[in-house]
């Protein structure tokens, strides 16, 4: 509610909340009607167990499938493109028990809320209004897609099995995560794989993609890539000022 006072959209709200959107608009119609005695509130977050439903086999098959580049157009893995492979194998799975499989092993990082730096009167305030702005507004104006995303190394989970620890992540429309993990640090062909599958599945819209956790630009391999796909916007987003 405090978001939306603060004059963001029910989809930013939802973005930044981790609540779905119709949840926020029945939140704020609430709020409009009574005030905040009137907004619901209830307990967040999964029932003991929730996450342990997934058989050992099934968890076997999502480790397998989660180092592998999904078979359709898809960037990389979704929770309901492994659901429906999982599926497809004679697995009943569903997207949210992957997803709270993903959450209980540290996979499933929240997008990065950079929308709010527009306000912000700080050089990481500038820097997004100069050089993120004009480039996302652009791509929007055309059609094209946004995304946010990057690498990082998620934590270790006691008591879990053991998964490859480095993992490459988007965030497309409305939060929805798209992952691969890794034994090792990803290399130049991994970052152009991801970002020609990005590019393959709206081949003829432009793409913008905000990605934190690596700096591309040392890489001669990477900059000729982005020369030869002008329609492809990566934008570093740099560690300082906690971004």
């Amino acid at each position: 509610m405090r978001l939306r006072l603060d004059g963001y959209t029910v989809a930013d709200a939802a973005e930044r909340t981790g609540l779905s959107a119709p949840t926020v608009s029945a939140a704020w119609k609430a709020f409009r009607e009574g005030g905040w005695e009137a907004v619901p509130v209830r307990q967040r977050g999964r029932k003991t167990g929730q996450a342990t439903r997934l058989d050992e086999s099934a968890q076997q098959v999502l480790v397998h499938l989660l180092a592998t580049q999904p078979d359709d157009d898809e960037p990389a893995w979704s929770a309901r493109a492994l659901a429906e492979t999982l599926n497809a194998r004679g697995q009943t799975v569903s997207p949210r028990a992957i997803e709270h499989w993903l959450e209980a092993r540290d996979l499933k990082p929240k997008p990065r809320a950079l929308d709010e730096l527009e306000r912000q009167r700080t050089q990481a305030g500038r820097w997004y209004r100069q050089r993120v702005q004009p480039v996302l507004g652009a791509v929007r104006e055309s059609g094209g897609s946004v995304w946010k995303g990057g690498v990082r190394v998620a934590k270790p989970v006691s008591g879990v099995p053991e998964l490859p620890r480095y993992q490459l992540y988007l965030h497309g429309k409305r939060g929805a995560l798209h992952t691969r993990c890794l034994t090792a640090p990803p290399k130049v062909n991994d970052y152009l794989t991801l970002f020609q599958r990005l590019r393959d599945h709206a081949p003829d819209k432009p793409v913008a993609l905000m990605f934190h956790g690596a700096d591309f630009q040392a890489s001669a391999e990477i900059r000729q890539w982005l020369d030869a796909h002008p329609d492809f916007h990566l934008i570093n987003v740099p560690p300082a000022n906690g971004l």
